[in-house]
């Protein structure tokens, strides 16, 4: 029989030997009869196509998605396309990948809006959409043409950091063992997950360094931490409190929530507006090109993998454009006496 029921929710499912010869078995997702004898005929005409007439089978969202997450399952993001796939489920789940068309894509994007959502968000959502459906039309061949994909316009972020005084306000407010953390963290850049997992196996103190693997490091290479004297003196601290990881609280590690209530009353308590736990890093690279840390020499420091994500940080640091600033002032009008204004004002 085609048709049979398999389970006790009443969902029918679909079972024949197509053309070539594969037996398929699959559910048809809907537990109204008709609806399931369409569902059969269906499948049964498109397997038909594609064995006679050469047709593209037709793949469906799920079939994508999952084939996705396995080619992305090594990158560092692959939580974050996983928790937005698992959200789209709820209107794409049965679709068919030629029926995501580009009012199926706006239909989303308003959808996510409307849960009140910054667009920086969204876009993160759509930015998986347009990732998935590029693969199946380009890497895999899977369908011939996609919906162009548009993201919203984000508002220009400032970049976010705070003073060495500010810094030490924090710090004198917060726990001992988030304060080790904070301080390690302002000493070195390093993001969140890679200080709350350091282990001393990736400590060097004799030769003043640690470092990142690569399977932990977000551009996926190997970073090089040198400690400072600050970064040191924390090390310092910590040792002898845990066998494997570098920070822990009351014997527990590695520690998994490090900017939950504690800090954020902490941060309150400061006044510190707008200030989160990735704003360290930012502070960090900040007080670096305010020091005349060379951008090159940052990027490697922080392992960005671009020189356009150091670049946010370079107008904090205008003095090297000095000179050239200065040539604009050099032709000035002389006087009536003689006399460079320019040259005038600087002995004045």
């Amino acid at each position: 029989m085609s048709l049979y029921r398999r389970s006790k929710n009443g969902v029918w499912w679909v079972r024949f030997t197509a053309p070539d010869g594969r037996r398929i078995r699959q559910t048809t997702g809907t537990v109204d009869r008709t609806k399931a004898q369409e569902y059969h005929d269906r499948l049964r005409v498109e397997l038909w196509r594609v064995s006679k007439l050469g047709d593209k089978p037709r793949r469906t969202w799920q079939q994508a998605v999952a084939r996705y997450l396995r080619e992305v399952a090594h990158k560092a993001g692959y939580e974050e396309d996983n928790r937005q796939t698992k959200w789209l489920d709820k209107y794409w789940r049965d679709n068919y990948l030629d029926e995501i068309t580009r009012e199926a894509v706006e239909q989303v994007k308003a959808a996510k809006l409307s849960t009140g959502v910054a667009n920086a968000t969204c876009n993160r959502m759509l930015a998986v959409v347009r990732a998935i459906l590029r693969k199946a039309a380009y890497d895999w061949e899977w369908i011939d043409r996609i919906p162009k994909v548009r993201l919203l316009p984000e508002p220009k972020r400032r970049i976010r950091f705070i003073t060495r005084e500010e810094a030490a306000q924090l710090l004198a407010v917060l726990p001992k063992h988030l304060a080790e953390v904070v301080r390690f963290s302002l000493a070195t850049g390093l993001r969140k997950r890679n200080v709350t997992d350091l282990q001393w196996s990736q400590v060097d103190l004799e030769r003043r360094c640690a470092w990142v693997h690569p399977d932990q490091a977000k551009a996926r290479k190997a970073i090089a931490v040198p400690l400072n004297a600050e970064a040191m003196l924390v090390l310092r601290r910590q040792q002898g409190k845990h066998p494997v990881y570098v920070f822990c609280y009351r014997k527990h590690a590695p520690l998994s929530c490090v900017n939950g209530g504690t800090w954020r009353e902490a941060v309150k308590r400061v006044g510190l507006a707008d200030f989160r736990w990735h704003d360290l890093r930012h502070t960090w690279a900040s007080w670096h090109v305010q020091q005349g840390t060379p951008l090159h020499a940052l990027q490697e420091l922080g392992g960005w993998e671009t020189a356009e994500m150091v670049r946010r940080y370079a107008h904090l640091a205008p003095e090297h454009l000095a000179e050239y600033a200065e040539k604009l002032a050099k032709p000035r009008v002389v006087d009536g006496s003689g006399t460079n204004l320019a040259q005038a004002e600087k002995r004045t």
